[in-house]
């Protein structure tokens, strides 16, 4: 059974502010917290609700980094005959397509990218959306696919004004339904041999500052003197009724 006994030295608000993605979200720390009985690697006591925020973070952190280097434009590569039914061949095929896109791009220069394996609905197995931020020749991402067929583009139905932080939000938002699907789809066709459900460039985490405060309005003021204006949004668990949790908090600029 489990026992609030362990004190918690952090207690209060903690929030996590990611500048160049415009973008905090944090939660409030109670002082006591219950023992956990729950072991890793053994199956959670609500499963459904543990898939549930697994998602959830990983849309996070998927949304983040692509707000952060502002990735718009958003591509496919596909497999030509059979396909591929393989994920760990699917990753080194992927590996090997971002490694000559860096030598042919930027003279061996690294870049920020994201990019997210799905099934495909029919026979035909995998396939890959990534995004990036930069224009590449489509000759060039031809030539370093070459298992069969490429398509890229900017997003370009955003409303006249928009920003590519707006552009790069939109793209998070068509990668993170994959994402989602992937904590869907077949137990079989997920997390073989501890594979990851999506892939970034390595070396370009969103730079992240902790702030703590005993109040919300605390900790959001200090992320809005951090980031010179107050948030475009703002939102708050005390607004849902059959919120499950601690007390949290999020905003986004821009």
């Amino acid at each position: 059974m489990s026992q609030a006994v362990l004190i918690r030295p952090d207690a209060g608000w903690s929030l996590s502010l990611y500048p160049s993605a415009g973008e905090a979200g944090g939660s409030f720390t109670y002082s006591l917290r219950p023992r956990r009985t729950y072991v890793p690697g053994t199956p959670a006591q609500d499963p459904v609700r543990a898939r549930s925020e697994a998602a959830r973070r990983a849309r996070a952190k998927v949304r983040r980094y692509c707000a952060a280097h502002r990735l718009n434009r958003l591509g496919t590569l596909t497999y030509r005959g059979a396909g591929c039914h393989d994920p760990a061949q699917l990753r080194l095929d992927v590996a090997v397509f971002f490694r000559a896109l860096r030598a042919t791009c930027r003279s061996g220069a690294g870049f920020p990218y994201v990019w997210v394996p799905e099934w495909h609905k029919t026979d035909h197995g995998l396939h890959v959306h990534f995004a990036v931020g930069q224009f590449i020749r489509r000759r060039l991402i031809d030539q370093a696919w070459g298992h069969g067929f490429v398509h890229i583009k900017r997003l370009g139905d955003l409303a006249v004004g928009s920003t590519s932080l707006q552009e790069a939000r939109r793209a998070a938002g068509y990668l993170s339904k994959y994402v989602s699907k992937s904590f869907e789809d077949d137990p079989a066709h997920t997390r073989k041999l501890g594979l990851h459900r999506y892939e970034v460039a390595q070396g370009f985490q969103p730079e992240v500052k902790r702030l703590r405060g005993r109040t919300a309005d605390g900790v959001l003021a200090a992320a809005v003197q951090l980031m010179g204006a107050g948030p475009s949004v703002r939102w708050s668990s005390s607004e849902v009724d059959d919120w499950q949790g601690p007390p949290a908090v999020w905003a986004a600029w821009g």
